[in-house]
């Protein structure tokens, strides 16, 4: 049979088959479009399920790294308050400030105060007539015992024109002169402390010449010239600030001073270091050693009694 007859004949049987049943192609062409399609539909609905959940796990994650930052933040906050809390407390601790509490201002003499033996004193002056940086006048004085109690304090009343009161200094303020003190009263007062003590103070001359008052030099301990203590101005005379916060971890003079305050860091600082004044007072002044050695050799505990002389009987 040749090819065209072969074909002819093909596709004759291709049409009576269609003829016969026309569902069959159709039907396959829907199944497998169905399952294309239904496979298309699962498709995108697997896609897009896992397209939420990664998107949901991802928020998730964002969400946890958020909180947990969050959290991390909060907690580096709190780390750095309480470290500088504590810094402020240890810097605290290791610089405090003089103890401003028990300073009766213009008191006077303190009535249930015991003087003793040594009695630190500081003054604060005010700046007078037409060069008040250079010329100064008493304005207040305070003094305190071995103990750092106030044993005296007053207001003085200068007799020369204030011209500068210093108050960023000094801390006296014109309302202060109303109920203040006479020189001549204060020096009264001073020098009946003053007698019989051992006077400590800080350049305490300059103290002594505003008082117009003198005291015995082997009675007197100044901290400004106390050789350990010049090793921090370089052999000069230091700061009593500079001191009271080295040797001392105190802070005085922050702005306006106090005179019971300086006074109260000057006798620490005689304290501190007590013994090594007394060794230099003892090679300035050796009579006064010895003459209390002999004092006490001579007190009448330790004194030998003559044996009596026996009278002979006649």
């Amino acid at each position: 049979m040749e090819l065209k007859t072969l074909s002819s004949n093909w596709k004759k049987l291709q049409e009576k088959l269609k003829k016969e049943n026309p569902s069959v192609s159709t039907s396959t062409k829907r199944k497998i479009s169905d399952r294309d399609s239904q496979n298309g539909v699962k498709r995108r609905r697997t896609e897009s399920v896992s397209g939420k959940k990664i998107e949901g796990q991802r928020r998730t994650l964002k969400r946890k790294r958020m909180t947990e930052e969050t959290q991390q933040d909060g907690a580096k906050e709190v780390r750095d308050t309480v470290t500088e809390v504590t810094l402020r407390r240890n810097s605290t601790a290791s610089t405090p400030k003089a103890d401003s509490r028990n300073i009766r201002v213009n008191e006077g003499l303190s009535p249930n105060v015991e003087i003793g033996k040594y009695v630190a004193i500081d003054c604060e002056m005010v700046g007078v007539g037409p060069n008040p940086d250079s010329d100064s006048a008493l304005a207040r004085v305070s003094i305190v015992n071995y103990n750092g109690e106030q044993v005296y304090d007053s207001f003085v009343r200068p007799k020369e024109m204030v011209t500068d009161w210093r108050t960023h200094v000094s801390g006296i303020l014109p309302k202060h002169m109303v109920e203040a003190r006479s020189l001549e009263e204060v020096q009264r007062d001073v020098t009946k402390i003053l007698d019989g003590t051992v006077l400590v103070g800080h350049a305490v001359r300059n103290d002594l010449d505003a008082l117009l008052l003198s005291h015995p030099k082997r009675d007197i301990r100044d901290t400004s010239k106390h050789p350990p203590y010049r090793k921090f101005a370089g052999g000069g005379s230091p700061r009593l600030k500079i001191l009271a916060s080295e040797l001392l971890g105190l802070k005085i003079q922050e702005g306006s001073h106090s005179s019971v305050e300086d006074a109260r860091a000057t006798m620490m600082l005689f304290r501190r270091d007590k013994d090594a004044f007394e060794r230099e007072h003892a090679k300035k002044w050796p009579g006064r050693i010895v003459a209390e050695a002999k004092e006490n050799d001579d007190s009448p505990a330790k004194k030998k009694r003559k044996p009596k002389k026996k009278s002979r009987k006649r």
